[in-house]
């Protein structure tokens, strides 16, 4: 079965005159792929025997609403959402002064095992379709009635790992004929695909890199991120170095704050020594509390110190703003807890 959602409209046009159907038919199918149509048969112009080949031929994805989960503090709304075959994924809508931003899901759990992450704690299923990332936000969209202006690529799973269905999403999603979100308006997060960084970088898509970095030594992110066992530090900023060259986009460095594990002094000189003099900017993260790590936390103090160190060396850093504490608003907890019975 053809997911019809993923398919550009060229490609829907090709689908619809090989089969022997007038070429017009194609932009009437794609306004109501526009409209959220969830049937064929909901496409009311359409001959019947048109109607008929896309229900034997091909299928429309969703993504149903399981549990809704509402913040009291910030306004932040967390969704666990199903797709057709039953699968589950969760996705963060967040409130900002410039609107709303959704932090959308691209896999079916993660193959990459970060220790601090509760979604690789879950194990992997598959990757999404393009469709079923843009079904996130349609059905976000639909539930809260707003309209989503930025998108974040750093839910469940690894972008990168899912690099096909992605930049399909990415320019399906920034067409005029579907949501028309400007690609500066998306961030990517990935823990580290070199190889792919450099084919991205060579897209030129206008997208902002977010890299999850976690530690500066070999020796500490190895310990918490398998994948620096494939490609070290100095491979992933070599990466990020070229992307930064081909889009002359500002990379933004992840960096979870772990009580003494990766928030020494220490580690913040090797960190702003490594990163001096590249256009780009360090998000602090107060580590997660996820059942089963063991990992606190940096204290307040220990941030801002942390921050100091940086900006002495010309690296700018803040601690990025927690959003829906009350919710567990970080991907993988809802999830775990609907699949464990605990919601």
């Amino acid at each position: 079965m053809t997911d019809i959602k993923s398919l550009f409209d060229y490609e829907i046009e090709n689908l619809i005159t090989d089969n022997g159907f007038q070429k017009f038919r194609a932009k009437q199918i794609v306004q109501w792929l526009q409209k959220n149509v969830t049937e064929f048969s909901q496409m009311t112009n359409l001959p019947k025997q048109l109607i008929s080949f896309l229900e034997e031929n091909c299928y429309i994805s969703m993504a149903k609403i399981e549990r809704k989960l509402e913040s009291k503090l910030d306004e932040t709304v967390k969704y666990l959402f199903s797709f057709n075959d039953g699968e589950c994924v969760e996705s963060v809508v967040m409130k900002y002064h410039h609107g709303y931003s959704i932090c959308i899901s691209t896999q079916v759990g993660c193959k990459m095992g970060c220790t601090f992450c509760a979604t690789g704690k879950s194990g992997y299923s598959r990757d999404l379709t393009a469709s079923e990332m843009l079904s996130q936000i349609e059905s976000a969209q639909r539930d809260l009635g707003v309209r989503i202006s930025n998108i974040v690529l750093m839910g469940m799973g690894e972008p990168l790992d899912n690099y096909d269905n992605v930049v399909r999403f990415l320019k399906l999603v920034s067409s005029e004929n579907s949501l028309n979100i400007g690609m500066r308006h998306i961030t990517l997060s990935t823990c580290g695909v070199v190889p792919k960084i450099y084919e991205l970088a060579d897209l030129g898509l206008q997208i902002t890199l977010s890299v999850s970095l976690h530690a500066p030594t070999d020796e500490v992110r190895s310990t918490t991120m398998p994948i620096n066992k494939a490609y070290n530090i100095s491979e992933l900023l070599k990466a990020c170095r070229y992307y930064i060259n081909k889009t002359n986009r500002r990379i933004s460095f992840e960096y979870a704050m772990i009580d003494s594990v990766n928030d020494t002094d220490e580690c913040a000189k090797i960190l702003s020594q490594k990163l001096s003099g590249m256009l780009c900017h360090v998000n602090l993260i107060p580590v997660n509390s996820v059942k089963g790590t063991g990992y606190v936390k940096s204290k307040l103090e220990r941030q801002q110190a942390f921050i100091d160190i940086l900006s002495q060396k010309g690296v700018t850093a803040t601690v990025r703003r927690t959003l829906g504490s009350d919710i567990n608003a970080s991907c993988g907890q809802l999830k775990r807890n609907y699949k464990e019975g605990g919601i």
